[in-house]
């Protein structure tokens, strides 16, 4: 990516994501046009992404912006509003948070204009305030690319540009153009088709602070001023902005308060110079030594605040540690000053968004705090001030999250997916080789080893969300490469595809996941994942922890190929998807009914056959004798925002004669006795599982359930029951001796099936075994307590794989 054309991505470009166009009490001079009902009535546009003449309508009334409910919305109101805003009427209107959900008050509800109203005051409407709607019903309105002749507003410039919505640095030193992040350089502005400057006259730390949050950097330092002087005077500079006065806590510089240049822009600065920005990155974005001193300054320290369940870097759930326990912020009056405290002490800019109503995702164990309000300046969210949470108060349903500004790294431009059906699917080709003045080489990744975690790293990368599948699938056996017997990857293991059920739809599916168009007759179609020209493997030994952000910072082969299969067909695919599903264990139920059974050897001959019992067992006088069990109760809850279902399809699933249903997946659940120092002496696991909808939330229906071939899976807002007295529901825990022990219960061991968080699906309890009778106690999720309580609770780092040592 060396060349001077494709540098244009470096420079940093940040998109508005709310970008208003100020309209005040001024009066239009001709007939039709409208009066505002008083001085302190305004109107703007906001939102993103939008046109100058369109957005999320917003009134400024009673000292405080606040938004428009959709509800009985129509293009009469639309009318209203656009003359308001100086256009001469509408030509349409959105709803349902089109240009995304404001702040603030909703002002207005069911408002019913005739459409010839001089002002929305006018129309009928519930009141000022009275509304029972939440900002994902804020309307928008589409106007007519006219302005009112003669308009006239102290508010507005009367240009089409009158608007910050674009904003860069651009580094001027030559060898941090090639760096990224961009962390310091001259502060510019989108104007018409190009970029202008804004005056450092009057310019201080807050300004520089506004623009260091909104390119994704924590904090502002001081430049070398007299270098850029001496640079921009051999420049020919075209100023826009000037007097730019911010207080610091701004999530955006078209929210100070600034003026634009009149007339000749090159001469308009007199003794000033371009504003010039430096910027502190966060420790996930520093580089050198300084990254290294970050590093260790964050091992050193205990975070006390955490995100969880973000597709993204720099979004998530807000989660805080209090008493040693992590626990989530509910939504009440959480706004954008609060969010940016947040993302600011993680290490990263502004916030973007500031999400109510567990957008993120539910989160688990106590709701710390409620009604937060920062004032933006704060350098921890536990220094603003906040209501302690009573059950009463709020729910998980409430959970607050933020969306963080994160500096541009260019990621997402050296990866691709080419041949899906939409722009979620595809085969992974990635650009290697891309050197000063080289173009990039773009190539496929190699299929062997990959999965999951590898899978949600590229839809990381390409900005797509999380994995919903890895995809690799191959065919043996066949006189061509274009037929033979099915295989598929599940787990570790290839296998074959029963027949049973196999159709010209299932072989459909199967030829487009291989890159080999239709199956069978249909075989004039082009419609398969071989689109591109791209033939030659680049990238092999992939293998992720899942948290990267691109598939380069995961472990690789590098320059030395090794892939056996160089044939497109082997390539790595993924299907992306905006939302995960999230399981956890219901901690507590495994608490209350953990016990020891000794059972009857005659009543084990289907969990032998299921390889529920420990490798002892074989050696058993059977039907004589007995094994002793640990059992209890498996209570999993999916509480992300996609239903959970397994990777194999209906055609895969296996049917256990002893149990009567189908199993869909290989392994479900791991359990384990371990001692304190990691060492497994005991294990259990489901050889498969029947999922489905034991229980659910109030409101929530259920849609998967094992009986007669049913679908298997977990709704979101529900849980699958597994009782206590069901077979391998247990531990094999005879050849165990007295002694303190670890239980832990893994849910998707193998990473078959993505999720938006996995390091929730490990739970843990301390347990006492006196040889008759064992204790139970202190179960938790696995990331649920501090790292200290961790460490007093167990004395190893806990291990997730199911080998016994």
């Amino acid at each position: 990516m060396g060349s001077c054309s494709t540098w244009a991505w470096q420079e940093l470009l940040v998109l508005l994501s709310s970008v208003w166009l100020w309209v005040g009490s001024g009066q239009p001079t001709p007939p039709g046009s409208t009066h505002t009902p008083g001085p302190q009535l305004k109107f703007r546009l906001a939102g993103y992404p939008r046109k100058h003449n369109e957005g999320r309508i917003e009134v400024f009334y009673n000292d405080e912006w606040g938004t428009i409910c959709d509800d009985d919305f129509t293009l009469a109101n639309a009318h209203v509003l656009c003359r308001h805003l100086g256009f001469v009427a509408a030509t349409g209107w959105a709803h349902s948070a089109k240009y995304g959900k404001g702040i603030g008050r909703i002002w207005l509800d069911n408002v019913n204009c005739a459409g010839g109203e001089k002002s929305i005051g006018d129309c009928k409407h519930r009141g000022w305030g009275n509304s029972d709607c939440s900002h994902e019903e804020d309307a928008g309105v589409i106007c007519k690319d006219e302005r009112i002749p003669g308009f006239k507003d102290s508010n507005v410039i009367e240009t089409e540009q009158s608007h910050v919505e674009e904003v860069r640095l651009r580094s001027v030193v030559s060898g941090a153009r090639r760096q990224l992040p961009v962390t310091e350089g001259i502060v510019e502005v989108r104007y018409k088709d190009g970029w202008a400057q804004i005056c450092d006259e009057g310019w201080d730390s807050q300004n520089s602070r506004v623009v260091c949050g909104m390119m994704g950097f924590p904090a502002e330092k001081k430049v070398n001023r007299n270098f850029y002087k001496l640079f921009t005077e051999r420049q020919q500079l075209n100023y826009r902005l000037h007097s730019v006065s911010c207080t610091g806590t701004e999530v955006h510089l078209s929210m100070c308060a600034f003026e634009f240049y009149r007339g000749n822009t090159s001469a308009a600065c007199g003794a000033g110079m371009p504003a010039v920005v430096s910027c502190v990155p966060g420790p996930l974005f520093a580089t050198g030594n300084a990254h290294k001193k970050k590093q260790r300054q964050q091992q050193q320290s205990q975070p006390r605040i955490r995100l969880k369940g973000g597709a993204k870097v720099g979004e998530g759930r807000v989660e805080v540690l209090k008493s040693s326990e992590w626990g989530t912020i509910c939504d009440d009056r959480w706004n954008l000053l609060s969010a940016s405290v947040v993302c600011r002490e993680l290490g990263f800019g502004s916030a973007r968004e500031a999400l109510t109503g567990a957008r993120m995702g539910q989160g688990t164990g106590p709701i710390h705090m409620n009604e937060v309000q920062c004032l933006g300046t704060e350098k921890t969210l536990w220094s603003c001030p906040f209501k302690n949470i009573t059950q009463e108060d709020c729910k998980h349903t409430e959970d607050a999250a933020v969306r963080c500004n994160i500096p541009y790294m260019g990621y997402e431009t050296l990866i691709r997916l080419s041949g899906g059906r939409s722009r979620f699917e595809g085969r992974v080709e990635v650009a290697v080789g891309a050197g000063d003045g080289d173009q990039p080489r773009w190539g496929l990744v190699c299929g062997e080893g990959w999965g999951t975690l590898e899978a949600m790293v590229a839809c990381r990368q390409l900005g797509l969300g999380f994995a919903n599948h890895g995809l690799q699938i191959r065919l043996a056996g066949g006189r061509t490469a274009f037929e033979g017997r099915v295989e598929v990857k599940r787990g570790s293991k290839w296998g074959m595809v029963c027949s049973d059920g196999w159709t010209t739809k299932e072989a459909m599916v199967a030829c487009r996941q291989l890159g080999l168009g239709y199956s069978l007759h249909a075989v004039t179609e082009t419609w398969y994942w071989d689109a591109s020209n791209v033939t030659e493997m680049v990238l092999s030994g992939v293998k992720c922890a899942g948290h990267e952000m691109s598939l380069s910072h995961c472990q690789h082969h590098g320059t030395s190929l090794n892939c056996r299969n160089t044939g497109t067909r082997f390539a790595a695919g993924v299907i992306c998807s905006e939302t995960a599903s999230d399981l956890l264990l219901h901690a507590p139920l495994v608490q209350e009914t953990a016990y020891i059974e000794d059972r009857p050897l005659h009543m084990l001959y289907c969990a032998a056959e299921e390889n529920c019992l420990s490798s002892s067992a074989r050696l058993a006088n059977w039907p004589y004798g007995h094994r002793r069990l640990l059992r209890f109760s498996s209570q999993i809850h999916n509480n992300g925002r996609a239903d959970f279902r397994p990777k194999a399809g209906r055609h895969s699933w296996v049917w256990h004669e002893c149990h009567r249903h189908y199993h869909s997946m290989d392994i479900f659940t791991h359990y384990d006795i371990l001692t304190p120092n990691g060492t497994k002496v005991a294990e259990g696991h489901k050889a498969s599982f029947c999922l489905e909808d034991t229980e659910c939330e109030e409101d929530v229906a259920k849609r998967y359930e094992c009986a007669n071939f049913g679908e298997q899976g977990i709704t979101v807002g529900c849980w699958d029951l597994y009782r206590h007295d069901i077979d391998c529901q247990w531990i094999d825990i005879t050849d165990v001796k007295p002694g303190n022990y670890i239980l832990q219960v893994v849910i998707n061991p193998n990473f078959e099936v993505a999720e938006s968080d996995f390091t929730n699906n490990a739970m843990k309890c301390n347990c006492k075994y006196d040889g008759h009778r064992i204790w139970v106690h202190s179960c938790h999720i696995g990331d649920a307590l501090s790292e200290e309580a961790n460490k007093r609770f167990e004395q190893y780092p806990g291990q997730l794989n199911n080998q016994i040592s």
